[in-house]
């Protein structure tokens, strides 16, 4: 149950990975300054940083709102943060042929969780040399990922991480039960847990998703506790100037805190119990 992401070790007795960024590439000078501070943060933490920001997010609500800069020049942006910095990058793909000019600069390959069925979406992902993460459908029951998974497998892919993000529950809500994690990693990869999305409030705001992002914490916690191999959590420096998911990205004053928090726990889990 281990994955390698441009050595960074993913799985059981392995250190604290977690996944953040802004949730869309809004420009190369806010990127980079963006991957520098939480490279710095992460730094004082003692926790291993893959850096996610999407070129496209082809999912919003509304037709109006931002999606990025598009394919070409957002992955441009990927490839300097890459270089800068020497952080592994990560992004979302929404179409099959997305996947290998993608792999070219991402470590990780995100299949967004509206998507995770599109059986031409998974293969080609799984073609094209990367890790790939999947997002489980907020549609899904955990087991029905098995069927997600052989996809993968058909394509050559054993490089496979699988993110909770949370189920449906009722309208413009998502609950996350935390029996998903350990009944995914029965399929033999490591699972991630999406603490941001898992607090959205899809299209809670009429023409964009709201969000309660006061729960991260307690979420991120809870996962960790449930034995999550790694977290996914986006972050922005000021929230409230985000282009996408402003209600649910994490301030980095609070980021800080939580790595802070995360990090022993995940250590605490780690050892296994202590015998009396």
């Amino acid at each position: 149950m281990e994955v390698e992401i441009d050595g960074i070790q993913i799985g059981k007795e392995h250190p604290l990975v977690v996944i953040s960024g802004p949730c869309v590439i809004e420009d190369e000078e806010h990127a980079l300054r963006c991957a520098e501070r939480l490279q710095e943060m992460f730094d004082r933490c003692g926790v291993q940083l893959i850096y996610k920001s999407s070129y496209d997010k082809g999912n919003r609500s509304s037709m109006d709102a931002y999606r990025g800069p598009g394919l070409k020049e957002g992955l441009r942006i990927l490839q300097k943060v890459k270089e800068r910095f020497n952080l592994p990058v990560f992004t979302d793909i929404h179409h099959p042929d997305e996947a290998a000019a993608a792999a070219e600069v991402c470590a990780v390959l995100q299949i967004p969780a509206f998507l995770c069925r599109q059986t031409d979406l998974l293969v080609a992902a799984g073609k094209s040399g990367a890790v790939i993460n999947v997002k489980k459908g907020q549609f899904m029951a955990p087991w029905d990922m098995e069927h997600v998974v052989n996809k993968l497998l058909s394509s050559g892919c054993e490089k496979i991480i699988l993110t909770e993000r949370g189920t449906s529950f009722g309208y413009n809500n998502l609950v996350s039960d935390m029996r998903a994690i350990p009944i995914l990693q029965k399929f033999g990869f490591p699972v991630c847990f999406d603490a941001s999305h898992s607090v959205q409030l899809p299209g809670g705001m009429g023409d964009h998703s709201g969000g309660e992002r006061e729960f991260i914490p307690t979420l991120a916690k809870a996962a960790l506790a449930a034995g999550a191999n790694l977290l996914y959590i986006e972050s922005h420096p000021n929230p409230s100037e985000a282009k996408c998911d402003k209600h649910s990205v994490m301030p980095y004053a609070m980021l800080e805190s939580l790595l802070m928090e995360a990090k022993a726990l995940y250590e605490l889990i780690q050892r296994g119990p202590v015998l009396c």
